[in-house]
Parts: C-alpha cells; sequence; structure tokens
C-alpha cells in the first residue's frame, strides 16, 4: 500500500465516522496511544478511549457534514490535508496535518479550521 492509499483510507474512514458517530468506526482511526489535537495549540485529547469519549461529546449531527479534500503533501511520517467542510449553517477550510503509523492507524492528528466570512 502507498502512503497516498493509507492516507485516503484513513480520511475516507474518518469522514464514514464524522457521518455515523459509531464508536467502533472512530476508535478504529486511532492507535491506542495516539493524540488528537482539535486545534494547533490546545491540548490534545490522549489514548483511543479518550479520543472517542470526546469526540461524542463534540459530535455534528449523523449525515449534516459535507467534506471535500485533496492531499497537499503524503510522506510515511506525516500527511497534510486540505479540504472544505460544508455545514447547513456554515462552510470551513480545513488543513489536517496527519501522522499514520505501520498498520494505518493515526497516531497524531491536528487540526486547522476557518469558518468563510459570510
Amino acid at each position: 500500500m502507498t502512503d497516498l492509499e493509507a492516507v485516503t483510507g484513513w480520511v475516507e474512514g474518518y469522514v464514514r465516522a464524522w457521518n455515523s458517530n459509531d464508536p467502533a468506526g472512530i476508535a478504529e482511526l486511532f492507535a491506542e496511544d495516539a493524540a488528537y489535537y482539535g486545534a494547533p495549540y490546545a491540548d490534545p485529547w490522549r489514548g483511543r478511549d479518550a479520543i472517542v469519549a470526546q469526540w461524542l461529546l463534540h459530535r455534528d449531527q449523523r449525515g449534516e457534514t459535507a467534506f471535500s479534500w485533496f492531499p497537499v503533501t503524503v510522506s510515511p511520517d506525516l500527511s497534510v490535508v486540505q479540504g472544505v467542510t460544508t455545514y447547513p449553517h456554515a462552510t470551513y477550510s480545513n488543513l489536517w496535518l496527519i501522522r499514520l503509523d505501520t498498520v494505518g492507524q493515526c497516531r497524531e492528528f491536528t487540526e486547522w479550521w476557518m469558518e468563510h466570512a459570510g
């Protein structure tokens, strides 16, 4: 599997989990000791169980989100994805920093997001 295939599979899994809020789907995305930064300088959610719990506390409504994306850079250590998230009430530009392990689970995730004006 190429690094691009791994990142594509991971992002597709993330979008499925985002739109379903399925705890098992969320959990399979992340390594046991992963760190999830909901904002670049925020304290991360640490560990798979904490990530699932915090995700569900901050979840979006099922199926309300559309996400389009493309890879900016993909490497064995760090991949960067640029995307656009569309909700019924707002649109956001996103930049995701993704560090996958050798089995395709995320060990560190950082999301940057900015709301579109208007």
